[in-house]
């Protein structure tokens, strides 16, 4: 074994992060606040999302370095989904705070354990279907933080104009390649939020754009740098819980620091102010699952391309996605259409439209119908 191939695998140095602590709104009626998408089974193999994330971590983590860190109503769910979990592995968040708080909390925990740890963050709720690809690219993100300061994120191939994702420029005479893995690694340039569809075909059309992927590879000492660096209240607040983390009134001072953290992303806070940020060109086949279009194209159509999960009949209908969890539900006449009846409510969408669900969650939360939530 090489000494490159060492690198990849002290174990005793590597430690993942599983993001699950979103409530999530683009899945709704399927999808609450209750039971939100990463504890779903989405592509009915009997399996949650979180599930199948912490499955693809075990081929490269040891379990007792895998870590979930999620909101403190959904411990009971990951202790019944990951019973191999031990519980101080489970983070819990008094309040979700988007994803900077999220990672800068985890990291504080691993620091304890091992100030120079390399770290692999990601959400619970994404779908890979290659998992020996993943592997080898997370695998030489980790080579690469260690011998080198910086953040690796991993940007997807784009297969599409896709307008739900967020994209990551990067610089094209910046390549640098893993001999053994055949993975490329790049100087990030730019990040952009989600576009329109003409400006995501203008992405595609440039080849130097690369889907966000919300997945980082760092050093802790380094991520904690940064953070203090870019977002120095939030370094601030984790310094005060660093201090009494082994103190009996821990849990008390966490849930009072989180009621003052501001919420902010590690992309805007961080990813997007950082000199030394990475991105990894992956071509793995990847999504973040965010909507019922998603779903259905990730599904496995029948004869006339309808996707049916549940009672369903279908009469003289295609291009169809049909779930329902209890009662019978029968299309007759219909085309490009998203039917989705669950105890919480019953959508009706128009293929192509599914993004617009979150408004649907909007609207109910400001009249005040959370019992549908």
């Amino acid at each position: 074994m090489s000494k490159s191939d060492n690198t990849f695998y002290h174990k005793e140095n590597k430690y993942a992060i599983i993001m699950a602590g979103g409530v999530g709104t683009r899945l709704w009626p399927r999808g609450t606040v209750k039971t939100p998408k990463q504890f779903l089974d989405i592509d009915n193999s009997g399996e949650s999302l979180i599930q199948k994330t912490y499955k693809r971590l075990e081929r490269i983590f040891e379990t007792t370095k895998i870590f979930v860190v999620t909101n403190v109503s959904y411990k009971s769910i990951v202790k019944k989904q990951i019973t191999q979990i031990p519980e101080e592995n489970i983070i819990l968040e008094p309040i979700g705070k988007n994803t900077a708080p999220c990672i800068g909390l985890s990291c504080l925990y691993i620091q304890n354990f091992n100030p120079n740890a390399l770290v692999l963050a990601i959400p619970a709720d994404q779908l890979t279907r290659n998992v020996e690809e993943f592997e080898k690219v997370v695998k030489t993100g980790l080579n690469f933080v260690e011998e080198q300061k910086g953040i690796v994120t991993i940007g997807i191939t784009p297969t599409k104009p896709e307008t739900g994702y967020g994209y990551i420029q990067y610089v094209t005479d910046s390549k640098i390649e893993n001999k053994e893995t055949q993975v490329s690694i790049y100087k990030v340039k730019t990040f952009a939020e989600k576009p329109s569809l003409e400006i995501a075909k203008e992405f595609i059309k440039s080849g130097d754009f690369l889907w966000n992927a919300g997945m980082f590879i760092f050093k802790v000492n380094v991520m904690m740098e940064e953070i203090r660096k870019h977002l120095p209240d939030l370094y601030n607040f984790l310094d005060v819980l660093s201090k009494n983390i082994y103190s009996k009134e821990f849990s008390r001072i966490l849930e009072q620091t989180f009621s003052q953290i501001k919420g902010i992303s590690i992309d805007y806070g961080v990813m997007e102010k950082s000199d030394c940020v990475y991105t990894i060109k992956a071509n793995f086949d990847w999504s973040d699952v965010g909507s019922w279009d998603e779903i259905y194209n990730l599904s496995k159509k029948d004869a006339l391309n309808n996707v049916t999960q549940g009672m369903t009949v279908m009469i003289n209908s295609k291009n169809c996605f049909v779930l329902n969890e209890q009662r019978i539900t029968a299309v007759v006449g219909c085309e490009d259409l998203i039917i989705v009846d669950t105890d919480n409510g019953l959508l009706v969408c128009k293929k192509g439209d599914s993004q617009s669900v979150r408004e649907v969650v909007d609207f109910l939360r400001r009249k005040g119908y959370d019992q549908y939530l």
